[in-house]
C-alpha cells in the first residue's frame, strides 16, 4: 500500500479506519502490510526473530475478519500466536508483564469508543503501548513492505479470568474477603467487552449485580455507544442507579481503557468529578502533582490545592499526560495519576497503565473503605465546586488548501496577545479569563478543528464569553465559525 494511504489510518498511537460498509479503509490489505510491518518492528526492537505475539479483540462485528487477517498474518511471518478471544485493551498489556505467555508483544484489535463500523489495531510491548512515533515507524515499513517469513504456530488461551482476578485481590489487600457484601453495584457495559467486570469481580468480592446493564457482548452497540463521556450513555446508567437503588454504577468505553462512575443519588461522577474524586482518594497525607489533560476546570485546580496538591494541566492525549507524569517521577517528582477528563487514568503502580476497571478497583477500595466509618463515597467531594454553565463548541476551517494547523496556531498566539487575561502555566492553545468565564480555545490533536471549551459561574456565562471570543474570532476569514454563532444564538 502507498504511504499516503496508509498514513489516513494513524490515529495518535493507534491504528483506526473503517471497517464495515462500502467504504472501508482498514483493508484486508492493510492489515495484513501492518501486521508484517509490526513483526519486522518488534523484531528490530528486541533483536529477536523468533517471536511470539497475543491478539485479542473487542466486540465489534469486524472482530472475526480482521482478527483472521491478523494472525494469518503473524503466522506467516514465523512468530508464534496466542489468541485472547474477547479481551480488554489493558489486559493485552497486562499479559506481557504478569502473566506466563512469554510473549515479545500484543495486538488488541478495537476502536475504543468509535461506531460499530470503525475498528483499529493497537500495538503492546512490554515496555508499554506504542508512541505516535512508532507508528510512523510502522506504517513506513508497510509502504515498503517489509516482511519476515516463517510458520508460525497457533495457540487459544484467555486471559480475563487470570486478569480479573488481579483486580480483586488488589482490592482484596487493602479490604479483606468480600468488602462489598450487602453493596448493590451496577455495571453498564454498553455491549462492549465490560461486561466481564460484574461477574468475575464484583461478584466475588460480594456485591450484588442485579439490574447491570447490557453486558453481553454485541458488536452492533444497540443500546447505546459505550462511552462514559456520551451523555446519553452515562445518562442511561444513571437512570438505572436511582431505578434499581445501586449504590454505586460504573460505566466502561468498549475496551474497558476508560471509565466513570454514578453515586447512589444518580450524580454522575466523570470528567471533572472523577478527577477530584481520584485526587481525594490520592493526595490527603501525601501531596503529589495530578496530571489532567488542558481543558479541566478551574475550580478542580482549587480543589486539587485545598488537598495539598498541584494541578498541571499539559496537554490533550492520554499519551502525553501519561508521558508527563512518568516525567515527573523519574526527575523525584511525586506525581500519582495522569488522567484525561475522558477518562483515561494511569497510575504509576500499574505500569502508567490507562485501564478503566484498575480506576474502578481504586474507587472499590474508597468506597468499601468509607463504608466501614459510616461515610459515603461523595463525601469525598464536599467542598469540589462545578461550574454553574459549561460547554464545548468545535469551529473548523473554510478552505481545505491552507495548513490548517499553521494557521489555528496563529490564531492562538494572536489571542495570545489581545490583551486579554490570560493563563500564566499553560501548554497546549490559550486560556483566556474573562468576567464571565473562563475560555480555552486549541487545536485539535489530530483533526483540522479547533475545539472551544468554557466554563462560568454564571447561568449563561458561557454564551456571553463566547460572544466575546466571537468578536475577535471573525477578523479570520478562513475560520468557519457557524457552530460557535449557532451556539450563542
Amino acid at each position: 500500500m502507498k504511504i499516503d494511504d496508509l498514513k489516513k489510518l494513524k490515529s495518535g498511537s493507534d491504528v483506526r479506519g473503517v471497517a464495515v460498509g462500502d467504504n472501508v479503509t482498514l483493508t484486508d490489505e492493510a492489515v495484513t502490510d501492518i501486521t508484517k510491518a509490526f513483526c519486522v518492528w518488534l523484531s528490530k526492537k528486541y533483536k529477536k526473530h523468533e517471536l511470539k505475539i497475543a491478539v485479542g479483540n473487542d466486540s465489534r462485528i469486524s472482530a472475526p475478519r480482521i482478527s483472521d487477517k491478523v494472525i494469518s498474518a503473524l503466522i506467516a511471518s514465523g512468530a508464534d500466536v496466542v489468541y485472547t478471544g474477547l479481551s480488554s485493551t489493558p489486559s493485552m498489556f497486562l499479559l506481557l508483564k504478569e502473566s506466563d505467555f512469554k510473549c515479545d508483544g500484543s495486538i488488541m484489535i478495537t476502536a475504543s469508543h468509535l461506531p460499530y463500523d470503525k475498528n483499529g489495531l493497537k500495538f503492546f510491548t512490554p515496555d508499554g503501548g506504542l508512541s505516535g512515533t512508532d507508528i510512523d515507524a510502522i506504517l513506513a515499513l508497510a509502504a515498503e513492505g517489509k516482511c519476515t517469513a516463517g510458520a508460525g504456530k497457533y495457540f487459544e488461551r484467555s486471559f480475563m479470568d487470570v486478569y480479573s482476578r488481579i483486580l480483586v485481590e488488589k482490592v482484596e489487600q487493602e479490604c479483606g474477603v468480600k468488602p462489598l457484601e450487602g453493596k448493590k453495584i451496577i455495571v453498564d457495559a454498553g455491549n462492549g467487552a465490560g461486561g466481564f467486570f460484574a461477574e468475575k469481580v464484583l461478584v466475588p468480592l460480594g456485591a450484588d449485580i442485579s439490574g447491570s446493564l447490557y453486558l453481553e457482548p454485541d458488536g452492533y452497540f444497540p443500546n447505546h455507544i459505550p462511552n462514559p463521556e456520551d451523555k446519553t450513555a452515562i445518562n442511561c446508567l444513571s437512570n438505572a442507579v436511582k431505578e434499581t437503588g445501586a449504590d454505586l454504577g460504573i460505566i466502561f468505553d468498549t475496551d474497558v481503557d476508560r471509565a466513570a462512575c454514578v453515586d447512589k443519588g444518580g450524580e454522575q461522577i466523570n470528567r471533572n468529578s472523577l478527577i477530584a474524586l481520584l485526587s481525594s482518594i490520592l493526595l490527603p497525607g501525601k501531596g503529589g502533582v495530578i496530571v489532567t489533560d488542558s481543558v479541566t476546570s478551574v475550580h478542580l485546580t482549587e480543589f486539587i490545592e485545598k488537598l495539598g496538591g498541584k494541578h498541571l494541566r499539559f496537554k490533550r492525549g492520554y499519551r502525553n499526560v501519561i508521558d508527563k507524569c512518568k516525567e515527573l517521577n523519574e526527575s523525584g517528582t511525586y506525581s500519582p495519576l495522569a488522567i484525561e477528563t475522558s477518562g483515561h487514568a494511569a497510575f504509576p503502580e500499574n505500569y502508567y497503565l490507562d485501564d478503566g476497571a484498575y480506576l474502578i478497583t481504586k474507587i472499590l477500595v474508597c468506597l468499601s473503605k468509607q463504608a466501614k466509618e459510616g461515610k459515603t463515597l461523595t463525601e469525598l467531594l464536599d467542598g469540589f465546586k462545578k461550574p454553574a454553565d459549561e460547554a464545548e463548541v468545535r469551529i473548523g476551517f473554510n478552505a481545505n488548501s491552507i495548513d490548517f494547523r499553521a494557521e489555528g496556531e496563529r490564531v492562538v498566539e494572536d489571542l495570545k496577545n489581545a490583551g486579554f487575561e490570560t493563563a500564566a502555566e499553560n501548554y497546549e492553545g490559550v486560556r483566556l479569563f474573562l468576567e464571565s468565564g473562563n475560555v480555552i480555545l486549541r487545536m485539535s490533536v489530530h483533526d483540522p478543528v479547533m475545539p472551544i471549551n468554557l466554563e462560568s459561574d454564571e447561568v449563561g456565562g458561557c454564551r456571553a464569553a463566547a460572544a466575546k471570543l466571537l468578536q475577535f474570532l471573525q477578523a479570520y476569514e478562513f475560520l468557519d465559525l457557524s457552530n460557535l454563532i449557532k451556539y450563542i444564538d
